[in-house]
């Protein structure tokens, strides 16, 4: 018998992933061309050239044989200083290569922080729609994610219902901005209001909380706007950060932690996270791909081509009548439901071959996420099947 931890996480395995196995199954059916698959953030653009040239260079450089091998649970210390020396570029801070922590992706450095910080019990607070994996990765540690309901207006966190969700047993709030599933982008009014609510709430309960911002869209935004960066407004901040969107290599689990020394305890939160790398099983992040990034680390992918199907996607459904705040980052659009219950809209989506998640996924009853990260002759194609779910539900 599996554990009865695992029975739970085996009842709610992801529904999103549940999609992705479908349109596979679809495809081998109707044929991939005929099935509109929005399920899976998946880039759809290539690499930049900037990652194959480093591939080739490293491998078959005179060092090629000590890539493959072991080195400190916290990265290449050459690597680390790169990525500490470009964040200090790009957003004015002062870290070293003591702050960062290379990670397997984002999802794994969320794991190690929450290892590192989690006692049974304590409480993690995330903002309504989110990832619905938070969930898993809170009660890996026996820890309790608490949520705050969406702000249905913005889609900004509902900061007074954040204020009073607070208490004694709060560890961690974590956020995720460029938003999964619903693209907004955090203000930074937002984050100084939020910043200034925890800074209270640290002194009423005598406590630390860390904020833990999760950041593998950072890169992915649009129109100009800028993504605050959140150590430079409170500093019980740790960064957790994926290369996977930006370089378009999601399959090569590479990211990083940024741990600043003003977080409390930082000496010892470093420490232990390094040991969490180690035990979970981790080890160190991918060498090769430490490498490589540090190759690329000023390297983007086409964001345009992102952008040019957010445009699509979005006016086209604006104009059959559907409801969606225009996402200002990532490559989601958070559609209102036309139905109460968004599994009757995502049904009807489906018998047209077009592949949608529902709300209730990220927390979020009502409202479905279409990842837009395709190609854009598979918007164009989509969009007659579209206009027949709006004929049928609007």
């Amino acid at each position: 018998m599996i554990a009865e931890k695992m029975v739970g996480y085996v009842k709610n395995s992801s529904l999103i992933r549940a999609m992705f196995e479908e349109g596979k199954k679809m495809a081998a059916i109707y044929g991939a061309e005929n099935v509109y698959d929005f399920s899976l953030g998946n880039p759809s653009v290539p690499a930049p050239k900037e990652l194959e040239d480093a591939i080739r260079e490293i491998i078959s450089g005179e060092d090629s044989i000590f890539v493959h091998g072991y080195m400190n649970n916290s990265g290449y210390e050459d690597v680390r200083k790169t990525v500490a020396d470009s964040i200090n570029r790009r957003f004015g801070t002062k870290f070293d290569q003591g702050n960062i922590i290379m990670t397997v992706g984002a999802a794994g450095g969320l794991n190690v922080i929450f290892k590192t910080l989690l006692n049974p019990g304590d409480e993690v607070i995330t903002f309504a729609p989110y990832f619905g994996e938070y969930r898993s990765y809170t009660t890996n540690y026996d820890g309790v994610l608490v949520e705050v309901s969406p702000n249905y207006e913005t889609f900004q966190p509902n900061l007074k219902e954040f204020e009073e969700k607070i208490t004694a047993k709060t560890k961690a709030v974590i956020v995720n901005t460029p938003n999964n599933p619903t693209g907004v982008v955090y203000s930074e009014e937002t984050i100084k209001e939020m910043a200034a609510i925890m800074e209270k709430k640290q002194k009423e309960f005598g406590t630390d909380i860390y904020l833990v911002s999760d950041e593998p869209y950072r890169e992915l935004v649009y129109s100009g706007v800028e993504v605050p960066y959140l150590t430079k407004y409170y500093a019980n901040t740790i960064i957790g950060y994926s290369f996977s969107k930006t370089l378009s290599i999601p399959g090569e689990r590479i990211g990083y932690l940024v741990i600043p020394y003003e977080v409390a305890d930082s000496e010892m939160v470093i420490s232990a996270a390094n040991v969490a790398n180690r035990i979970l099983g981790y080890v160190n992040a991918p060498s090769l791909f430490q490498r490589v990034v540090a190759k690329c680390i000023d390297a983007k992918c086409d964001v345009e081509a992102y952008n040019r199907n957010r445009e699509l996607l979005y006016n086209s459904l604006v104009e059959m009548g559907f409801e969606c705040i225009k996402p200002e980052g990532a490559f989601y659009l958070f559609v209102k439901s036309p139905t109460e219950d968004e599994m009757i809209f995502c049904n009807e989506a489906k018998k047209h071959n077009i592949l949608i998640v529902p709300g209730r996924s990220f927390g979020c009853p009502g409202y479905v996420r279409i990842a837009y990260c395709v190609a854009y002759k598979t918007i164009e194609n989509s969009l007659p099947g579209f206009k027949k779910v709006a004929e049928a539900l609007i």
